[in-house]
């Protein structure tokens, strides 16, 4: 039995009891996925796996509060949810999970590098290794880790970790670590030139603000910084000042709570690294608290805590 299938007998089996369960269904075109809200057996004919299912399902959650939601997870995704649980921000009993083991998720931006214009692809074939594109009456094949995202290449939890149903067997981890190479790279760079980085990146920024709404742990909803005018933190000036503050602000919210899923950069449509940020302050959080967000319910997040001494941290000098 095929992972997909038992997981679609998994659902439907316990759908009875749900309002709806959260998963994926083919998106515009053959190259792209979207969330499927599946309230009847029938929708869950359409559910879709694999690499093109990247959406963090997790995201959706808080705006069901109340409801009986299913919900469909890979590694990440998981992760998540029970960050989402330390926070109290999820009743679990709400809340109906079902895991599978994620070989990891393509990344648009590097098949356009490939493709060129995604805008026409006609056909799509996922094999092992391999993502067959028909674009423009020419076939293409493209390796699938040449595609794949770079979160998935240092993922170290790509089995559900919290779940109620759980479909296939467990795979191993595709990295035994996480070195933080790419801040490592940002840090290599003097004070000046990353100031130059961020400026560049930031100047490019929009304002759209795709990147809090993909964002699964972004809860403030009507209190975002961004909106609030009482205080009012923000202007709407399109200046790159008020862009980069928006940023370092979401960033801040995000310490020790981010995890790493990377739907903040993949919703942005200009491609603007901005998960660096939060890697940044997530290897803080590593080095100074020993924690890691979303891989264990039972723990409590540094940030929501207090401690008169902390092991790490010398804040009198002696």
């Amino acid at each position: 039995m095929t992972v997909i299938t038992e997981l679609k007998e998994q659902i439907k089996t316990a759908m009875p009891d749900l309002d709806m369960v959260i998963g994926w269904e083919r998106g515009f075109d053959p190259l792209h996925a979207t969330p499927l809200f599946m309230r009847k057996a029938q929708d869950v004919e359409r559910l879709e796996l694999g690499p093109l299912a990247v959406h963090n399902t997790a995201t959706y959650l808080t705006g069901f509060k109340g409801k009986k939601v299913g919900l469909v997870v890979k590694g990440c995704d998981s992760r998540a949810v029970i960050q989402l649980l330390q926070e109290g921000l999820i009743d679990r009993e709400n809340v109906v999970i079902f895991g599978f083991p994620c070989q990891g998720v393509v990344d648009m931006v590097k098949v356009q590098k490939h493709l060129g214009n995604t805008g026409l692809v006609r056909e799509v074939q996922i094999q092992d290794s391999s993502l067959k594109v028909k674009v423009n009456g020419e076939e293409r094949d493209l390796a699938l880790k040449d595609v794949l995202a770079d979160k998935c290449a240092r993922c170290r939890y790509p089995n559900a970790m919290l779940y109620d149903h759980f479909a296939g067997q467990p795979i191993e981890p595709h990295a035994s670590e996480d070195k933080y190479q790419d801040v490592e790279e940002l840090e290599s760079l003097s004070l000046e030139e990353r100031f130059q980085h961020w400026e560049r990146e930031m100047h490019r920024c929009i304002r759209c603000y795709a990147c809090r709404n993909a964002c699964p742990m972004c809860v403030c909803r009507d209190h975002c910084v961004a909106q609030s005018r009482q205080p009012q933190w923000l202007t709407q000036e399109d200046s790159v000042r008020e862009k980069w503050m928006f940023q370092v602000i979401h960033a801040m919210h995000l310490a020790g709570r981010c995890v790493e899923c990377g739907e903040c950069q993949r919703a942005c449509p200009m491609d603007i690294p901005i998960m660096a940020l939060k890697r940044k302050l997530n290897r803080e959080a590593r080095e100074l608290f020993n924690y890691e967000a979303g891989v264990d319910p039972n723990e409590t997040a540094p940030l929501l805590s207090f401690k008169v001494e902390e092991e790490n941290i010398n804040e009198r000098g002696w």
